[in-house]
């Protein structure tokens, strides 16, 4: 059955580039064999996908494509009848390529029952005239999805990713790296086409990520807060921070950490934004009740003399 690629990618014939686009990432997110590892069928999937975002995503390709269909590959053939700018037909073509190469009239090439030698003669006859393979033309930029943890975003991290060919790259993405970055890789070395890798950085479960900072919520039991104290917050980098609590820390109070944050493009890190979160505590005992309670009084005094 011959492949649609707009039916692969799941969008319209009349779509635009930026729908072709979207379609595509979150297709290759989704099959992508990094999200279903030992999944053949998912990889054979995630193959024509990137098949067919190759094609739609290439003007000049996508414009042969939705001419000739699965045949788009011989377009320049089709179009040129018997060969580039010669005005024959592809009969005519035939003969004189025959003639050409066997030094005789009509299809003789095809009378020698061990004339392979001849047919291979005869498609060279194709080449001469524009009718055989063709430079390659320049590149296309491909891109390949990939989902790396905060972690990886800070220290930078290794990737070993599927080409949209099949063959599998070892790949290093730098440290600082942020979700919709588009990596390029170079990959003429290893024989296949260059390409990006499109990096989504996967939400963590401690710390949240603002640009080159990084926000944490640091849970102070209340007379931290009220009288002053330290308290300990985790680091992307695997040690725990000191946080110094001031004395009368308001609830959600920001503490910024200079250079604990992530790293910059331009050298060294971002900060990290501590919140405070002051903790109530609860099941008192009768001695902390009664603390409490002569507390309040106290406060209350104070308020009736109009301190």
């Amino acid at each position: 059955m011959a492949k649609n690629y707009y039916d692969t990618l799941g969008v319209a014939k009349n779509s635009n580039e930026k729908e072709i686009r979207s379609a595509y990432r979150r297709l290759a997110r989704q099959h992508h064999p990094d999200v279903n590892p030992g999944d053949s069928t998912a990889e054979a999937r995630f193959k024509e996908i990137n098949e067919a975002y190759q094609v739609l995503s290439d003007a000049d390709s996508r414009k042969k494509y939705d001419r000739f269909g699965e045949n788009w590959r011989h377009a320049d053939q089709m179009q040129g009848g018997g060969g580039p700018g010669s005005g024959a037909s592809p009969f005519t073509f035939f003969r004189n390529a025959s003639t050409r190469r066997s030094g005789s009239a009509g299809f003789s090439a095809f009378t020698d029952v061990d004339g392979l030698g001849d047919f291979s003669n005869l498609f060279d006859g194709f080449a001469d005239a524009g009718w055989g393979p063709r430079p390659r033309a320049a590149r296309r930029r491909l891109e390949v999805p990939v989902t790396i943890t905060l972690e990886e975003a800070y220290a930078g991290a290794a990737r070993t990713v599927l080409h949209p060919s099949g063959k599998r790259l070892e790949v290093r993405i730098p440290a600082g790296v942020e979700s919709g970055a588009r990596i390029h890789v170079d990959a003429a070395k290893d024989g296949v086409d260059e390409f990006y890798l499109i990096v989504t950085v996967a939400p963590h479960a401690v710390f949240e990520r603002a640009g080159d900072d990084v926000r944490f919520t640091a849970r102070v039991p209340l007379l931290d807060a009220v009288l002053g104290g330290e308290t300990q917050a985790p680091s992307l980098g695997g040690k725990s921070v000191a946080v110094r609590v001031p004395q009368g820390t308001q609830n959600g109070r920001v503490i910024r950490l200079r250079g604990k944050g992530m790293p910059k493009r331009g050298g060294g890190h971002g900060d990290m934004l501590v919140t405070v979160q002051a903790v109530l505590p609860v099941d008192l005992t009768p001695e902390q009740r009664e603390l409490f309670e002569r507390l309040r009084d106290a406060e209350h005094s104070d308020e009736r003399a109009g301190v």
